[in-house]
């Protein structure tokens, strides 16, 4: 067999946490302790010899690296101290940046090279925004009292569309239709590689209705539970971390939503609706409550991860850290922007404000790319396998 490595692809996989790919020797210890392998498709053993072999092609079409969640069981057992762990990991941010679109916003958020550049995107443009609008003007204390960050970016007369909505619009909705965009893609480009690698018909694919209710929800559900984070031993408590994290999203979502309807469309009507909401209000409460969930999740994840780093001598690297500092600086200033509301400090509550749009805009724009992405291509993976271990993947076989 004339196997053609990609020595560049092994060199990045060093470069992001898979330097120690090179000290497996084949035990498959790895796909014996790790609770999720199966019989007849068993992971990480496979995935260490490819990348040994800068087998790529392999790996970015290999449904496994993406139902492994990197409990670490497989890097406690290693005998060798290979960290297939760690190595799978690795496989994966270059997948993200593999299937990621545009290529060269992948490459940027790939690295920690590209970081002054991924924070003065936006910075640049939420200045800009705010220079254009007008609003670049302290409030007074009464008004700050009364409006907060309402007009952060000006006031206008126009009844039916507030101004501060206009302008974060104007940013905020092309940042996430750019990473919607762009994870579409990759799915539907991985989707492809995956049938293709597993003897699939790429074009025979169930109907919409059909893909939702049997393999697409199953998985959701499955996802939202936890269920298989439950089976690894070393790492269990990482569900401690994750879960207060993904309710905090969903409550941030709930809370964002109610907002705008509340404040720019009954508002309209009713005046009561329009403005800061109380502390005691229970939409206000919620965000509360899911701000401080979102900052306990990632202490969790970081503490996790510093441990792992000292007791393991795993090397830290920007695909580990960067989700990580970046949702702490979106709870970070977004609580910190609501105290200093609370205490009248106008200037530094601006300023505040300010980066905490900039983080919003980088964790929107840049999730495609980042550990974030797993959330994606983790529930899509999973939904494949569901597929192909159905009667409905037979037929696709067969076909």
């Amino acid at each position: 067999m004339n196997i053609q490595p990609d020595l560049e692809f092994i060199r990045y996989l060093k470069g992001v946490g898979g330097d120690t790919l090179k000290k497996c020797y084949q035990c498959a210890t790895c796909s014996v302790v790790c609770p999720l392998s199966k019989d007849e498709k068993p992971f990480p053993r496979k995935e260490m010899i490819w990348s040994q072999w800068g087998l790529k092609e392999n790996l970015i079409a290999d449904p496994d690296i993406f139902l492994c969640h990197q409990c670490g069981d497989c890097s406690e057992k290693c005998p060798r101290g290979a960290k297939p762990g760690e190595v799978m990991g690795a496989i994966r941010a270059y997948a993200y940046t593999f299937y990621g679109w545009p290529s060269g916003l992948a490459k940027l958020a790939s690295s920690a090279k590209g970081l002054p550049v991924m924070i003065a995107i936006p910075v640049v443009v939420i200045f800009l925004m705010w220079l254009l609008s007008g609003g670049m003007v302290f409030p007074s204390a009464e008004d700050f009292a009364h409006h907060g960050y309402q007009q952060f970016f000006g006031h206008w007369d126009f009844r039916w569309y507030a101004k501060n909505i206009f302008f974060i619009v104007c940013f905020m909705v092309p940042s996430a239709a750019i990473a919607a965009f762009s994870a579409y893609k990759g799915i539907s480009n991985l989707w492809k590689a995956l049938a293709a690698k597993n003897m699939m018909n790429p074009d025979f694919r169930p109907s919409a209705i059909q893909f939702t209710q049997k393999f697409l929800w199953p998985s959701i559900v499955e996802i939202i539970q936890h269920s298989r984070f439950r089976e690894c031993t070393t790492n269990a408590d990482r569900i401690r971390g994750h879960r207060p994290l993904m309710y905090a999203f969903i409550g941030l979502l709930i809370v964002t939503t109610w907002s705008l309807v509340a404040n720019d469309i009954i508002g309209l009507w009713i005046a009561k609706f329009h403005g800061p909401m109380t502390f005691w209000n229970p939409v206000k409460l919620l965000a509360n409550v899911s701000a401080i969930a979102l900052l306990y999740g990632i202490w969790v994840l970081w503490t996790n991860r510093a441990k792992a780093e000292s007791e393991s001598g795993i090397t830290g690297n920007f695909y580990d850290w960067f989700l990580i500092w970046e949702i702490m600086a979106v709870g970070a200033t977004g609580l910190l922007a609501e105290v200093l509301r609370w205490a009248g400090l106008i200037q530094i509550g601006y300023i505040v404000y300010f980066f905490h749009l900039v983080a919003v805009m980088m964790l929107f724009l840049y999730l495609p790319y980042t550990k974030f992405a797993h959330l994606i291509f983790r529930t899509f993976a999973i939904a494949f396998d569901k597929c192909r271990e159905s009667s409905f993947g037979t037929d696709i076989l067969k076909k």
